[in-house]
């Protein structure tokens, strides 16, 4: 694919931003990429060679917005939220490492700069890197330099997608993306050069994208998920398969954010140009010869279900609004 000016002064901004020289890694440009809180619903990155080729799809972005906004209350203060979830999986949803409070502080201090001090919760006996998540929708992942490399040291999962802080905590960026085909070879000196190298105050941002039959947010196994596969009616598809958008963001500690929305795929009927796009995405990463994208994703099994969707001709409203 050649590269626009757009593409091109993508790249020129992500090299001043990381101070990284050329060929350092591959951008690729993400469909409606916005400053979230301005838009009733948030962007939708269906880039398919992002998804066709694992690129590092990376863009710099300002500090103000660093957190995009809620496009729902349905899931209500992120504080409540979260509490519930830690009282509920405690080993699922949160995790620390030894010798990782000093980065957590670090964390919160940096997050009520962002936010204000006000804002900081009161709960001077939770983790600091646990008070500095209630303050947002978004997962918080603080990763640290230790012998083994670039290494998850602390992190708060209450929204994860088939993982979990039992599983991840400890373990460095080769473990933890060792499913991901061919992450060690082509990907894993990159993204460490990425941690290496990140300014200070530089913020970058990806997007990424699944189809999941759940609408839940809590998603620490698939195995719950996969087993609902087969069960669902090819005319049910619209309402039982959710688009589930993944925004994540990294910042030098670095500290690395994860924000998820979701809503039935019945939804995008009442966005044409979204169906469309959606549509398009689908067919490529189906037609993706190293199957590495569909594969990783467990995408291959709804391929059918995901058609049954896309071939039905007559509009439907939408369930709720894109969460």
């Amino acid at each position: 694919m050649g590269t626009s000016v757009l593409e091109a002064s993508i790249v020129a901004e992500i090299w001043r931003a990381t101070r990284l020289g050329s060929n350092e890694f591959l951008v690729t440009r993400l469909a409606d990429t916005v400053a979230a809180m301005t838009l009733p619903s948030p962007p939708t990155p269906y880039d398919h060679s992002e998804a066709h080729m694992f690129r590092i799809g990376l863009a710099p972005i300002e500090e103000a917005a660093w957190f995009e906004g809620p496009y729902r209350e349905a899931d209500g203060d992120p504080a409540k939220r979260k509490a519930a979830t830690y009282a509920a999986s405690p080993a699922l949803c949160w995790g620390e490492t030894e010798g990782s409070r000093a980065g957590q502080a670090e964390v919160l201090e940096m997050m009520e700069g962002h936010f204000g001090r006000a804002a900081a919760p009161r709960d001077f006996t939770a983790p600091p890197l646990r008070r500095a998540a209630s303050l947002v929708d978004d997962d918080l992942c603080l990763m640290e330099r230790r012998e083994a490399g670039w290494t998850l040291t602390a992190a708060s999962l209450c929204a994860p997608s088939f993982f979990s802080a039992e599983e991840a905590v400890g373990k460095s960026l080769a473990q933890l993306h060792g499913p991901v085909t061919g992450f060690g070879e082509r990907l894993l000196p990159r993204v460490a050069r990425i941690f290496d190298a990140l300014a200070v105050d530089s913020i970058v941002e990806r997007r990424n994208w699944s189809v999941v039959a759940s609408g839940e947010l809590f998603l620490p196994s698939s195995a719950p998920v996969r087993a609902r596969e087969p069960l669902i009616a090819p005319q049910d598809a619209g309402q039982e398969l959710h688009l589930r958008m993944e925004r994540q963001t990294l910042r030098r500690l670095p500290l690395f954010t994860i924000r998820i929305w979701r809503h039935p795929l019945e939804d995008l009927r009442a966005h044409p140009e979204r169906l469309a796009a959606f549509a398009d995405a689908w067919d490529r990463v189906m037609r993706d010869e190293g199957q590495t994208f569909r594969d990783y994703k467990g995408l291959g099994p709804l391929d059918g279900l995901v058609r049954a969707f896309l071939s039905l001709k007559s509009p439907s409203a939408p369930t709720n609004q894109f969460s």
